[in-house]
């Protein structure tokens, strides 16, 4: 066996590759950092969700048409829940519907609400006009 003839310095040996003194991923301290990557892989920064219109919904249920107010409710809550999911597309789409249906609710209400007034105006003046016939 042969021993080493000089003293031996274990300082003097290089790291191998990756260990202490290696360059870090990226180029190092003075480079610029690495783009953030956002919710779904993206880097790009994220686009405001579309609009719920929960509120409208909610009083075109209760002050115009209960049933279809409720399916603008139901697809007014889905908006956010697809949007957080990454449903890009679904969260448009549900929040085209929650708006159609809100617009069906209050013009529905509307028409219920006119049709109502000119029954009551109908019936008043009918009840009126047979009244005034007793008198003569």
């Amino acid at each position: 066996m042969s021993t080493p003839t000089g003293p031996q310095d274990p300082y003097d040996a290089q790291p191998p590759s990756g260990g202490y003194g290696a360059q870090p991923p990226g180029g190092g301290y003075g480079s610029a950092p690495p783009p953030p990557n956002y919710y779904g892989g993206s880097s790009t920064p994220p686009s405001p969700p579309p609009p719920n219109y929960l509120v409208w919904a909610i009083l075109s249920t209760i002050l115009c048409c209960l049933p279809v107010g409720i399916f603008s409710i139901v697809f007014s809550t889905q908006v956010n829940t697809k949007w957080a999911a990454g449903d890009v597309e679904g969260a448009y789409a549900s929040s085209k519907k929650a708006k159609q249906f809100a617009i069906w609710a209050a013009v529905a209400g509307v028409v219920v609400i006119v049709l109502y007034l000119v029954l009551v105006f109908a019936v008043g003046l009918s009840i009126g006009g047979l009244e005034n016939l007793d008198s003569y």
